[in-house]
């Protein structure tokens, strides 16, 4: 997927380069302009007041970043997902992770039993590549607040911290074996599924390439897996029904896991598709289970929240959660935040599987929505968008996207989406110089671990 993307993408953004270039620089100017006056400055977490007033009495807040290795972006969620919880009393966080990791991220939450010592303990055995995206210092900070903010309220109140993703198809895999290890029936049925992947060494990749070679994939024995698994009686353990609840998840995964990974070798639009609509299901269930009062606070790269119909994407016909979220609800049931910044640092790696980095982000590109805050001269900022803006705010422009993979020196190629700003998202945050995340496996500066508050978990 990633090849084509970046492509195609690319080829978007020199069309929209050249018709930018044909404009003068005085337009952009006066959009900077106008920019400036809508602007509201971001300095500490009571200037989100604007934007918890606007998000009123949504059930779904949906907010971004625009990379997945930003403090800045981690630190002003956290403060927006604070003030929601306490304020208008939203049920869970879910986040752009692995479901199983998540989980016991969500247990240290919630102050279940044997649930760890401490989140960085939790966090610490985040270990699969990017391992910077949730064991970092600002998640360790948000862990901690949403753990004593718990143990205030009744186990049935408590906030949780959910994964999303559908990649953990081994590790889901085994955590049902492990709930199911002693019901026949359901036992029976997930053996089968185990024996069906063992041959491929745990290797989801390895398994792909072999379906596409062979017509004999593990479809229906993760699907019979999945329908044994509800046809008997929830067995609860000491999770009570969110053991349960943990269980069909996980059997839900490796389901959908096994077609996400073997369409991902045949073809690249239809996965993506494929798992944000994975995300969208496990958002639904995760509603469900707290209840019909539920509210639900997500936290995803850009381009997953950000409504896909207001980029390139739909015409590659790819959707979003953002997209998704939006058409089954009412609008204003729904607020999405997006995220950007002007130059700064990042972590990332330069290739899949590398070593982390800690990476410069250079000056965005002349003419795109980071040029046009950054021209504004006003460092930090929040901007409400409105549906009803003047057309000038209205036009796509490139919007920068850096994913877990990073090369600075290749920015002119693919990491910017052209993007209709107030169509994309309800609201803006800017951050004028942003700074790379603190990941737990990367050894602290002079030998020593940063404080726990400082100066993240302000």
């Amino acid at each position: 997927m990633e090849d084509r993307t970046v492509f195609d993408r690319s080829i978007a953004m020199v069309r929209l380069r050249e018709r930018v270039t044909e404009r003068s620089l005085g337009q952009i100017d006066e959009l900077a302009e106008l920019v400036r006056d809508l602007h509201k400055p971001l300095r500490d977490a009571q200037d989100l007041d604007p934007l918890i007033e606007r998000i009123g009495e949504a059930r779904y807040v949906l907010l971004g970043e625009a990379s997945h290795g930003t403090s800045d972006y981690y630190t002003w969620r956290s403060r927006i997902s604070k003030r929601l919880i306490a304020e208008r009393g939203f049920s869970f966080i879910a986040v752009e992770g692995d479901w199983p990791d998540c989980y016991r991220a969500n247990r240290y939450a919630k102050a279940m039993r044997n649930s760890g010592d401490s989140a960085r303990q939790v966090l610490h055995t985040f270990d699969r590549w990017p391992t910077w995206m949730w064991a970092n210092w600002e998640v360790v900070a948000h862990l901690e607040w949403l753990h004593r903010h718990n143990q205030a309220l009744s186990p049935k109140d408590r906030v949780g911290f959910y994964g999303l993703d559908v990649y953990s198809l081994w590790d889901s895999l085994h955590a049902v074996m492990n709930y199911v290890n002693c019901d026949g029936q359901v036992l029976q049925a997930a053996k089968a599924a185990l024996d069906c992947f063992q041959p491929f060494g745990q290797d989801a990749i390895t398994y792909a390439r072999a379906t596409a070679m062979i017509p004999r994939s593990c479809q229906s024995e993760v699907s019979s897996m999945l329908a044994e698994l509800r046809r008997c009686a929830p067995r609860y353990t000491e999770d009570g029904q969110e053991g349960f609840f943990d269980a069909e998840q996980n059997a839900l995964i490796v389901k959908n896991a096994e077609q996400y990974y073997r369409t991902m070798i045949r073809a690249n639009d239809e996965s993506w598709n494929i798992r944000d609509r994975h995300m969208v299901e496990t958002l639904e269930r995760l509603m469900s289970f707290h209840g019909p009062k539920s509210k639900a606070i997500v936290w995803e790269h850009n381009t997953h929240v950000g409504d896909a119909r207001a980029t390139d994407m739909a015409a590659a016909g790819m959707v979003n959660v953002g997209q998704l979220v939006r058409e089954a609800n009412r609008r204003e049931d729904v607020a999405i935040v997006g995220f950007g910044s002007h130059r700064g640092s990042v972590i990332a790696g330069g290739y899949w599987d590398a070593p982390m980095e800690h990476m410069r982000v250079p000056p965005a590109q002349q003419a795109s929505w980071e040029d046009v805050f950054h021209r504004t001269r006003r460092g930090d900022q929040l901007l409400l968008l409105d549906l009803a803006a003047p057309d000038i705010l209205l036009e796509p422009r490139g919007h920068r996207a850096i994913g877990v993979v990073y090369d600075p020196d290749r920015e002119r190629y693919g990491n910017y989406v052209p993007t209709i700003l107030p169509k994309r998202y309800d609201a803006f945050i800017y951050i004028e110089e942003a700074h790379a995340l603190h990941p737990l496996h990367l050894k602290p500066h002079a030998g020593h671990d940063p404080p726990e508050t400082y100066p993240w978990g302000v």
